[in-house]
């Protein structure tokens, strides 16, 4: 079953997906969004920028082959959510996204996002600055204000499960209108 919370964060997300702003999803915001991701940690190796930009091609490859019935190249806002709010359809594809978005904010390879680098990474998704500390501070951050990898991967796949209500992720739809 498909919670509220569930629909506002993909209905935000696809927001933030569009970077164009014309209601469709497209290749090209894809594209857009992977660059953006990846240069707000330059400091990230090669290997983990490519896995980052390759995580997105493969979320919008999978929306494509899923949805675009007609072969346009577009997503409406309600065939995405139909799409990454089903697990059978999206679990794959969300676990891939987690792992290289994750990975990405641990240059350091230690296993751990410093929140400097957590904020550029969402920052450049386009979540809001509260919105994004308030989510860091749910994941637990150390006494040296860092977060696992492996608690922020988890907490990307829960995003986008429609059953899920009183998640970490829900902080980045606090105060943002729908």
């Amino acid at each position: 079953m498909r919670t509220v919370e569930a629909t506002n964060r993909v209905q935000l997300v696809f927001s933030l997906f569009d970077a164009d702003g014309n209601g469709l999803l497209e290749a090209g915001d894809f594209e857009l969004m992977g660059s953006r991701v990846v240069a707000a940690v330059p400091t990230a190796g090669d290997a983990r920028k490519q896995a980052m930009l390759d995580a997105f091609r493969r979320f919008w490859t999978t929306l494509v082959t899923e949805l675009d019935a007609d072969g346009d190249g577009r997503i409406s806002q309600e065939e995405f959510t139909a799409c990454v709010l089903n697990p059978a359809r999206f679990d794959v594809a969300s676990d891939v996204f987690a792992r290289a978005m994750s990975a990405l904010g641990s240059p350091e390879e230690d296993g751990l996002v410093a929140r400097p680098v957590f904020v550029a990474v969402l920052t450049a998704v386009g979540f809001q600055q509260a919105n994004i500390e308030a989510l860091f501070e749910a994941l637990g951050p150390t006494d040296d204000d860092r977060v696992a990898v492996d608690a922020w991967a988890e907490a990307i796949r829960e995003y986008y499960r429609p059953e899920k209500a009183g998640i970490a992720g829900d902080h980045l739809t606090a105060g943002v209108a729908l």
